[in-house]
């Protein structure tokens, strides 16, 4: 920042509010609450969409949640290899999950049980809201090394972007917009800007403000995209094909 010009006190203080001011590292308690959230989302499921005992999954993820709360209680400050494994895999098993209830979801809208039009629908606004959820977990979970590493590394220590936000290339925009910018204020993305770029892509079906760099960015929103699509069209045709009746 250019130290030639005084900046409000306001501002300032927004200079020293991002994670990796003093390595504070980000808070766990809105991934636990996302965690939950896609859990209890397919505790709800119809008995249709789901290919293994209701209960079996989502114990099994509130395993892989527990050690890693045990890590990381407050705030995301520590990581090993173990931990780091857990945590993919605990988002990976949502994931390939919910990617299995929307073909199991595809394949009831398209015979008979389509008839039970209003569990289904509803079904579809979970498997999409899962979707969502999921999605922008995996963002968050990859991008830079994850949350321990944007927070604690040293940024030149961290991995390539999986994704550019616009803050990272805000720094030579007006004062007011600058100095919130990556160079200038050392801003972090954290779970809520990936869960944004989630609710983007899954709606527009397309990146935003937000653009994948890697190839597992891009391919996780091709997947993203293509599985919102393809609810929204069953929804679509099933309130067609009521209309019709």
């Amino acid at each position: 920042m250019d130290s030639g010009r005084k900046t409000p006190a306001n501002r300032a203080k927004a200079l020293q509010r991002f994670p990796r001011h003093d390595r504070r590292g980000e808070a766990r308690l809105p991934a636990v609450l996302a965690t939950l959230a896609a859990v209890l989302l397919y505790l709800v499921l119809p008995e249709q969409l789901l290919f293994v005992p209701r209960f079996v999954l989502p114990g099994l993820e509130l395993l892989l949640l527990i050690p890693l709360i045990a890590v990381n209680p407050r705030r995301m400050t520590r990581q090993n290899r173990l931990s780091r494994i857990v945590s993919l895999t605990l988002v990976a098993l949502i994931g390939i999950s919910n990617l299995i209830s929307l073909g199991l979801l595809v394949h009831a809208m398209v015979t008979d049980k389509a008839q039970e039009g209003g569990p289904l629908l509803l079904a579809a606004l979970q498997v999409w809201a899962t979707g969502i959820i999921v999605f922008g977990l995996a963002f968050w979970e990859l991008d830079r090394g994850g949350p321990v590493a944007r927070t604690q590394a040293e940024r030149s220590e961290l991995p390539l972007a999986d994704f550019r936000f616009s803050q990272d290339e805000n720094d030579d925009a007006v004062e007011e917009v600058a100095d919130g910018s990556s160079r200038t204020s050392d801003w972090v993305p954290t779970l809520m800007d990936y869960l944004y770029v989630s609710v983007t892509n899954s709606t527009a079906f397309s990146p935003t403000d937000t653009m994948p760099l890697s190839p597992r960015a891009k391919a996780l929103m091709a997947i993203e995209s293509v599985a919102a699509l393809m609810t929204s069209l069953l929804v679509i045709a099933h309130a067609v094909g009521v209309l019709d009746k």
